[in-house]
């Protein structure tokens, strides 16, 4: 089986198993996405949705929330992982909303990627998610399933190198759909601390069965 013919059965067996992975993150609007994006970094989607509807009720929008105190912002997400940290992301995130996008979520990767507490990986969810931008997130389960499965060699040793290697081989079209399939995997049956591999659909065609 050639590269291309194994990334074509992955995708068809992913479309027939896991035919409506989507993001469990909870929100209505791109400044709820960002926002929700930013607090689940090494945190739990579960968490994170206990915690977002109290945190935005109170503010709403990037003019709200810049007008809140660390202190304010930290009392509503005190149960997420880094909360001091996250705080102070997000109130300095939401003023330069304000004062460098008129409030809006901004719909590039190099400006996401310069406002405060914003990395590769959520910038890479927010443009795809809420902008249509072809391109595939790497997070921790994204890396360690799209490795233990062979769609990308070792020498790809960091989430960037993974990821450009995977965009370059998954189609435009697939490549949002394919960051929640290796994400809901990885949750699931290929986990980070051991590979379910009697539970797995894609046993049959795995190329390191691990």
């Amino acid at each position: 089986m050639t590269q291309k013919e194994y990334y074509n059965k992955v995708i068809e067996l992913f479309e027939q198993n896991l035919p409506d992975a989507d993001t469990e993150l909870k929100f209505t609007n791109n400044f709820e996405l960002l926002v929700a994006v930013m607090l689940s970094a090494q945190c739990t989607d579960k968490r994170i949705n206990i915690v977002t509807p109290p945190l935005f009720h109170a503010y709403p929008d990037a003019e709200s929330m810049s007008r809140a105190s660390v202190d304010e912002i930290l009392s509503y997400i005190r149960t997420v992982s880094y909360p001091n940290s996250k705080a102070a992301h997000l109130s300095d995130m939401s003023k330069q909303l304000v004062t460098r996008f008129n409030g809006q979520v901004p719909t590039t990767f190099e400006e996401l990627t310069s406002l405060p507490g914003v990395g590769r990986k959520t910038a890479n969810v927010v443009t795809s998610h809420a902008f249509g931008r072809a391109c595939i997130a790497v997070d921790t389960h994204v890396f360690c399933v799209s490795h233990r499965l062979g769609l990308v060699p070792s020498t790809c040793a960091t989430p960037l190198a993974t990821e450009n290697y995977l965009t370059q081989r998954v189609p435009a079209s697939k490549q949002l759909k394919f960051h929640f399939w290796l994400l809901e995997h990885g949750k699931r049956t290929c986990t980070h601390r051991k590979a379910h591999c009697e539970a797995c659909f894609l046993a049959i065609v795995c190329k390191k069965k691990i």
